[in-house]
């Protein structure tokens, strides 16, 4: 089962997020606004950063700060730079701003910068045990980060997921969440958020698998000479042919790739093939197809799941991810 916005639902839910930010803008403290667009392009990088450190996806992330903040207009966000609505809570000892929300006067967090409010909403997420079973789902899937954050209580709003789902489609926001596993941290002692650093030609593990990224200049054989393989087995282990264009910024497998994924499931998002999603989770292309008892010239459909470790039951099996995600 996968979900997608009927027209209605869809004039629902725009509807919804002008209720939902109304409060927030209201309080509007400078003329010009930040479009979604601007704000994205402001704070993609604050929530790839907090992706790979803690583990929330991008798209979550930033879809949440958006309706949150009303893209970073409201009077909290301006002022406190607190774009998720954090209130001070026991133990909170760190400056705060003080403004009526469900009550008078209430209580708000206030930080130095954007990047440590998007550190604390990780923080909030990972230290609080109903939402653990969150950080068991694919970095990739937003749908079901969405339809998990409802449950779990982060909000009240009936159609809290189907907003962030629609937010994320709109500004195709999963773009970001594909870093999750092809980018390293280059820590940095000084620096409590270090900045992403692409590691070129350092290979990094994932699935139990070494890869590197592609980079300007490089070539299939390039690659091999420099690593001491053959070139036909870097062509082997990405199912490549010699006459694909290499791109920069591909993970290329330096290793031969293994036949599960470390993820039970993946939903597919637009754009993606099922070369892209076995590079994706480091599995076979072939045990990919047999896993989900499709032939090679098949090719996924957006908001399909396939079955990364265990096998379909049969070709028309598919997932209630719903209520598969309501009993994590």
């Amino acid at each position: 089962m996968y979900f997608t916005l009927s027209s209605h639902k869809r004039i629902f839910i725009v509807s919804s997020l002008l209720i939902w930010n109304a409060g927030a803008l209201c309080s509007q403290p400078f003329e010009k606004k930040l479009t979604p667009e601007e704000y994205i392009l402001s704070h993609k990088e604050d929530a790839i950063k907090e992706m790979l450190l803690n583990g929330v996806p991008a798209s979550i992330t930033l879809a949440q700060a958006m309706l949150e903040s009303g893209n970073g207009n409201s009077a909290l966000a301006f002022y406190a730079n607190n774009h998720f609505g954090i209130k001070c809570h026991k133990g909170w000892s760190g400056p705060s701003y003080i403004q009526d929300d469900d009550e008078s006067n209430e209580c708000f967090r206030k930080y130095e910068k954007v990047l440590d409010s998007y550190h604390d909403h990780s923080m909030f997420l990972k230290h609080r045990d109903r939402y653990f079973f969150l950080f068991n789902l694919p970095k990739t899937d937003y749908k079901a980060w969405s339809f998990g954050l409802k449950e779990a209580g982060y909000a009240t709003h009936p159609n809290y997921a189907f907003m962030l789902i629609d937010l994320i489609e709109k500004y195709n926001l999963a773009e970001y969440d594909k870093f999750q596993d092809m980018i390293a941290i280059k820590s940095n002692a000084s620096d409590h958020f270090p900045l992403p650093a692409m590691e070129m030609r350092k290979s990094v593990k994932y699935n139990g698998t070494k890869f590197i990224i592609s980079k300007k200049g490089d070539s299939y054989f390039k690659i091999a000479t420099e690593l001491n393989l053959e070139m036909d087995q870097i062509l082997s282990y990405n199912e490549l042919k010699k006459t694909e264009k290499l791109e920069v910024g591909k993970k290329i497998y330096i290793q031969k790739k293994r036949r599960k994924a470390m993820e039970p499931y993946h939903v597919v998002v637009k754009g993606e093939s099922m070369k892209s999603i076995a590079q994706l989770h480091g599995i076979r292309l072939l045990n990919l197809y047999r896993k989900n008892r499709m032939s090679f010239s098949d090719q996924p459909r957006t908001g399909e799941v396939l079955f990364l470790r265990k096998r379909k039951k049969s070709r028309n099996h598919n997932l209630n991810f719903s209520s598969q995600r309501a009993k994590s």
